[in-house]
């Protein structure tokens, strides 16, 4: 088991979720339980498979999660796409939030290679 808290990656997920509930109260009301709604889970749902897979043991359990992080990240950023060109929100903060996701994603991809390399320890 590990600490989420001890990784880089749990903060920047914060970040990206904080970001993205910025970001998303701009949106029109008409959006608070459709577009609104999916990104904000999505947000949510990368820190949250973070910490998850940080409290399996063995690195094929915390794998599974973190490549669950990663495809929330990269349906975030689907939906930023889309949340764009459907003119939500404000488009000035919508590279700051593309920025973030993109940070995110890359450090999720670098801790996926390291976990891999290591030897899969089940108790660890």
């Amino acid at each position: 088991m590990q600490n989420p808290r001890n990784l880089k990656v749990t903060n920047e997920a914060m970040a990206l979720a904080v970001l993205t509930y910025r970001v998303t109260t701009a949106f029109p009301a008409s959006e608070r339980f459709g577009l609104s709604s999916q990104m904000r889970r999505a947000a949510v749902s990368v820190g949250s498979n973070i910490a998850e897979g940080c409290g399996r043991s063995g690195n094929a359990a915390r794998l599974s999660f973190l490549h669950i992080a990663l495809g929330s990240a990269t349906e975030l950023e689907f939906q930023l796409a889309l949340a764009l060109r459907l003119g939500l929100g404000r488009p000035a903060d919508f590279p700051a939030l593309s920025s973030q996701s993109s940070r995110v994603k890359g450090m999720l991809t670098r801790l996926i290679v390291a976990l891999r390399r290591r030897p899969n320890t089940p108790a660890d």
